[in-house]
């Protein structure tokens, strides 16, 4: 069943980490934080956001009650919109007093709320949006760019390919701006490494069902890679479909830039087996990302945790540290000020560790290169990566001084 924006505006307008209901005294509003989480819950990125992520935020709002100051959590469908998603932001600004937007989704979108957050001095904590522009030409003093982005899944998922001999590219990919940027990025790596890019087809996003198509255009090309520049759904229905054409008896490789743990779900090992990928979060990497997945397993059923997931979580803890810090109504004056303080503090939580933000607003944070496990290698229910290679923080994404950022000197 498709639920409308206006539906879900109205089953999240009351949730908290105290189990509050959203009230309109003027003193409950000046001592309560409204967190608001943007992104897909009836589309392509659903099961990698949506429901799922909502969750997580909701366990980081109720693991920081009891701090002096309310929190109340709603969310919105964005519909993969960035008409959408600028609107539904400008008005829980304008008209529900929300303090912080929370995701964004599709990169299209994200741009599009990165924009309004910045004019109403609001706080944008981007956690699955994957375009680079964030914390290049397109960053602000108010967004923190967390979980990954297109630049370090090109340097990690797609440096690996070329180091293992794919040194010639077909790119099938997303027609917007999240899909142009990881296309971006990965030929910037592959071409920096001696490789080549022989050609692209993109595909209308969203609504592109069938492949079919767009790879034999690929395959007729014969690259050694066909690269993946789209993700959730999208990449699901392209590695199937790749199956079903026999793309490793004809000698090309897939490489799927952004792949998550949930979509490893959907495909089964039988057909992801193999296929690397990069996150920055996994569930079984240590024991405190298996103690936070025991704490929200009970909320969020049998769907796979990612590392979106864990960037909302991750994310929304570390900005109620900060205004626990400096205090809510500092925090609510100012969204630049709030990000500002953020910065200035340490990070550390269970799904990323130790970490910081840099100047441009992105969090720096390991990154890890996941191969697929066989079916056999498999030992229970969501064991499905095995890790190959892990690359720091300070090293995993786009110096400071190659973004562009025009409010930070490098």
């Amino acid at each position: 069943m498709t639920t409308t924006r206006r539906a879900l505006l109205g089953a999240g307008a009351a949730l908290s980490a105290g189990g509050l209901p959203w009230r309109s005294a003027r003193a409950q509003a000046a001592n309560t934080i409204r967190i608001a989480l943007l992104c897909d819950f009836s589309g392509t990125y659903r099961d990698v956001t949506g429901p799922t992520e909502l969750a997580c935020i909701r366990q980081a709002a109720a693991e920081f009650s009891n701090r002096g100051f309310n929190i109340e959590v709603v969310f919105a469908d964005n519909q993969n919109r960035a008409d959408v998603g600028s609107n539904v932001t400008r008005q829980w600004f304008d008209r529900d007093g929300v303090d912080v937007v929370v995701d964004g989704g599709a990169s299209s979108v994200a741009l599009a709320a990165n924009e309004v957050v910045r004019e109403k001095n609001k706080v944008f904590l981007n956690t699955s949006s994957a375009t680079s522009d964030l914390t290049g030409p397109k960053c602000s003093p108010n967004t923190v760019h967390w979980t990954y982005d297109t630049w370090m899944l090109a340097r990690s998922t797609g440096g690996a390919t070329v180091r293992a001999g794919g040194d010639s590219w077909y790119f099938i990919t997303a027609d917007y701006a999240f899909g142009h940027a990881l296309e971006r990025d990965t030929g910037t790596f592959v071409k920096g490494a001696g490789g080549s890019i022989i050609g692209s087809v993109r595909t209308p996003f969203p609504g592109t069902t069938d492949f079919s198509s767009y790879l034999v255009q690929a395959m007729a090309a014969k690259p050694k890679v066909i690269g993946l520049a789209n993700a959730g759904s999208d990449t699901i229905n392209c590695i199937k479909q790749a199956s079903e054409f026999g793309l490793a008896r004809r000698g090309i490789k897939l490489a799927s830039l952004l792949m998550f743990l949930p979509d490893v779900h959907a495909l089964g090992l039988g057909t992801s087996q193999g296929l690397i990928c990069t996150e920055t979060f996994y569930w079984d990497l240590n024991d405190r990302t298996r103690a936070f997945s025991a704490r929200v397993r009970p909320n969020i059923g049998n769907n796979a945790l990612c590392m979106n997931h864990a960037g909302g979580y991750a994310a929304v803890l570390h900005y109620l540290k900060a205004v626990a810090d400096m205090g809510v109504a500092a925090a609510k004056v100012s969204g630049a000020e709030t990000v500002a303080r953020m910065k200035a503090m340490p990070c550390d939580d269970d799904c990323f560790g130790p970490g910081t933000i840099r100047a441009d607003g992105r969090k720096l944070h390991p990154a890890y290169l996941f191969e697929v496990k066989k079916p056999e290698e498999s030992r229970g229910p969501f064991d499905y990566y095995k890790l190959l290679q892990t690359t720091a923080g300070d090293e995993a994404f786009r110096p400071l001084a190659e973004g562009g950022c025009p409010f930070v000197r490098a």
